[in-house]
């Protein structure tokens, strides 16, 4: 193909077609509200036509990210039958009715619930394993404690955001900003002006970051809350999440304040981990106590009222309504068992060795460069799957109700399939579509996007680091990755505009994990885990909400950070950011009752072919 410069040459037009593929699909998802099977085919068609006649990637190299993408999609299928048979053991062998009696008994209200589980829980989950771990376990424990499907998944993916950046024992800090910045002479130089080593410049990439996910993520309790009575409440009343302020600020508190101290003095690996175990340690006993605790229960309605699109095709309440006399302890032993094998596995080197060690390599793929690995026992699905077993044996299940077990969980992955094998492969085309594997010269899609936005801003990148992130996270599904795409690019572009450039490539890693809300694939494999398939769009458009609040926020944050308060962009977008969110508070408290289990008119809308539920 003869390149046209006068197109080529054009970094906004450039931008606009590698923004193409993502637009199309978030049109499709929260637009018309599509579901992923159908609207992910549509973007990868998008993305490789792109790839082909713009960026002059060969069929080989298109090819060959395409099935990296499968590999992927594969690894991650895994991950969604670990958490399914999981789920479906727990639910079938009675061990769910005293998880759910327990909670009830610290207390019946939801949105307590959903803090201690979602919040806490959730965030030491995604300290010891990340990579979307967090929604596949909480989001099958709130749906078996009586939350809606789409309730249970919309908290398992907005908690996937403050403590993200640290999952997996620090792996978007370590691998992620490490190796992104490995290798640049500049980065070298800079280290070298601070007196410190490359562990050392890390680490303190990794408290920044830290401190400005304390600061933004000290309301993300309080917005899960909101929204969850806001949508899904009886009333549909946003005030209802509100009334329990002093809670959600205190569980916030109890987890991020030692989360930005492990940062400080242990470093990256653990502040989600040693965070999340804290504060969900702290408000268990304090909530056993009725500190803080909420006068009034609060309650979904009855389950007549609820919108069909609020539910999946797995009910495991009914599952749980078997006679049991199970204790706690043996309930919960089966996730104690995972989840200390998540820790033992990530911060035991030797162990951790051992399991990385054992890898199917897939190197060179059709000759292009492109190399990836699936470590199978190393990852969190062969856990879960550990865990399902010791809970047959625990809990003394008998062949045919394995069997069921088996058999509920491999229908249900059925179903998520489609969108997966499409989604991942789409994203690894964009990341893949660097000079590498073009005759063009250009960047790679996401980074030329980048650099149009930072084009046209200037002086003001750092209010705009984070979307970027964000973005990467999108378009990837991972933190990690979105960092080893864009934080050199975000180090020179710090480095352009005269600022500390680690403050910048912060702000990336905090946009990075603020976008895990809305990574397609993470929504996909979350809704798989409840049966809640073809309601992705319903899920982003409720959850895009988070990520925007996370992306602004932290610009705002970030740019205060390195300018300091004064007459300046942070501190105007932070004066405009109080101000709306009083604004939004006082319409929240004068909001009056809708009538009890109306549904919003989003959700009547169901005569649209591409919502019909999956015959799976």
């Amino acid at each position: 193909m003869v390149r046209e410069d006068h197109v080529l040459d054009n970094l906004a037009v450039l931008s606009l077609l590698a923004l193409a593929p993502i637009l199309i699909v978030g049109v499709l998802l929260a637009g018309f509200r599509w579901p992923a099977k159908y609207a992910m085919p549509v973007g990868y068609v998008v993305a490789v036509l792109v790839a082909l006649f713009v960026w002059q990637m060969d069929f080989t190299g298109i090819l060959a990210a395409s099935l990296e993408g499968l590999i992927t999609a594969a690894t991650l299928l895994y991950i969604v039958f670990g958490a399914l048979l999981l789920l479906s053991t727990l639910t079938i062998g009675g061990a769910m009715a005293t998880i759910r009696a327990g909670f009830d008994n610290i207390s019946a209200d939801r949105r307590v619930q959903a803090i201690i589980i979602g919040w806490l829980f959730g965030s030491f989950i995604e300290g010891a394993s990340g990579f979307g771990t967090p929604a596949a376990v909480v989001a099958p424990l709130l749906l078996a404690m009586g939350f809606p499907a789409m309730a249970a998944v919309m908290v398992g993916l907005i908690i996937q955001s403050t403590p993200v950046s640290f999952g997996a024992v620090g792996t978007p800090i370590i691998v992620g900003v490490g190796n992104g910045l490995g290798g640049d002479p500049a980065v070298a130089e800079r280290i070298s002006v601070l007196g410190l080593t490359m562990p050392e410049f890390v680490a303190s990439i990794g408290f920044q970051v830290a401190a400005i996910h304390a600061t933004v993520g000290l309301l993300i309790p309080l917005i899960l809350v909101c929204m969850l009575t806001g949508f899904f409440g009886p009333e549909r009343r946003f005030r209802d999440g509100l009334a329990i302020w002093p809670f959600a600020l205190y569980s916030s508190l109890a987890m991020t304040v030692p989360y930005v101290l492990v940062a400080r003095f242990l470093g990256p690996e653990f502040p989600s981990l040693f965070g999340g175990l804290i504060g969900l340690t702290l408000v268990m006993f304090t909530s056993s106590r009725g500190f803080l605790m909420p006068k009034e229960t609060f309650d979904f309605g009855p389950r007549s009222s609820w919108s069909d699109r609020w539910m999946g095709t797995i009910e495991p309440s009914k599952a749980t309504d078997v006679s049991t006399h199970m204790s706690i302890v043996r309930a919960w032993a089966p996730y104690v068992l995972m989840a200390t094998l998540l820790v033992a596995t990530r911060v035991i080197p030797s162990l951790k060795t051992y399991l990385t060690g054992i890898a199917i390599p897939f190197e060179n793929i059709l000759g292009t460069g492109i190399t990836t690995s699936v470590q199978p026992f190393y990852s969190p699905a062969f856990l879960l799957i550990l865990a399902s077993v010791f809970a047959y044996l625990l809990h003394r299940m008998n062949g045919a109700q394995i069997a069921q077990t088996v058999k509920i969980s491999g229908r249900q992955l059925a179903g998520t399939a489609v969108a997966l094998l499409f989604a991942v492969p789409l994203v690894r085309v964009l990341i893949q579509s660097g000079p590498d594997l073009n005759a063009s010269g250009l960047s790679s899609m996401p980074v030329t996007l980048a650099e149009g936005a930072a084009a046209l801003t200037g002086s003001s990148w750092p209010a705009i680091a984070p979307w970027i992130g964000a973005l990467g996270a999108f378009v990837a599904g991972s933190n990690t990755v979105s960092n080893l795409t864009f934080a050199q690019f975000q180090f020179s572009t710090g480095n352009a505009i005269g600022v500390p450039p680690e403050q910048v490539v912060a702000a990336q890693a905090v946009g990075g994990a603020g976008g895990n809300p809305v990574a397609i694939h993470n929504i996909v494999a979350a809704a798989a885990t409840v049966g809640l398939l073809g309601r992705e769009g319903d899920l982003l458009r409720k959850t895009v909400l988070v990520t925007i609040y996370y992306s602004f926020t932290a610009g705002a944050v970030a740019f205060v950070f390195i300018h300091g308060i004064g007459l300046n962009l942070g501190t105007v977008m932070l004066v405009a950011l109080v101000t709306g969110l009083a604004f939004l508070a006082r319409w929240m408290i004068r909001q009056k009752p809708a009538f009890p289990g109306a549904v919003p008119a989003e959700e009547k809308d169901v005569a649209v072919l591409a919502e019909e539920k999956d015959p799976a």
